[in-house]
């Protein structure tokens, strides 16, 4: 089984187009000068004691943000978007969700959306 890291690692290697964009705009505190990082493991201690890792496709620490581009997978896995949505918001985390025909369709909205959270 590989680490959380190597995980990480692999996730980066097959980002989609949508995330590939966003990454570019967010890259390098471009956005209102707030550091992100891509496919960063949040970790979470079960009720029994054991580590739960959470995978963000982006993640600001200084404004406490995660930012999800979701793809047709997504359409499948609704129960365990919103537990993991709840699971992250208890650690006051806020979860901004876009589609991938979003960022990539409406790519200032998506941006204008962000900021105005920032």
């Amino acid at each position: 089984m590989p680490s959380i890291i190597e995980l990480c690692r692999e996730l980066r290697q097959r980002e989609t187009p949508a995330e590939k964009l966003l990454w570019q705009l967010l890259r390098n505190r471009q956005l209102v000068n707030h550091k992100f990082l891509r496919q960063y493991p949040v970790c979470v201690r079960s009720e029994f004691g054991r580590n739960l890792y959470y995978i963000p496709d982006f993640y600001c620490h200084k404004a406490k943000l995660v930012i999800e581009a979701d793809g047709p997978i997504h359409l499948f896995k609704k129960e365990y978007d919103k537990n993991r949505d709840e699971v992250l918001n208890t650690l006051g985390l806020t979860i901004l969700r876009f589609d991938n025909e979003e960022i990539l369709n409406h790519t200032a909205l998506v941006l204008e959306k962000i900021k105005s959270y920032l």
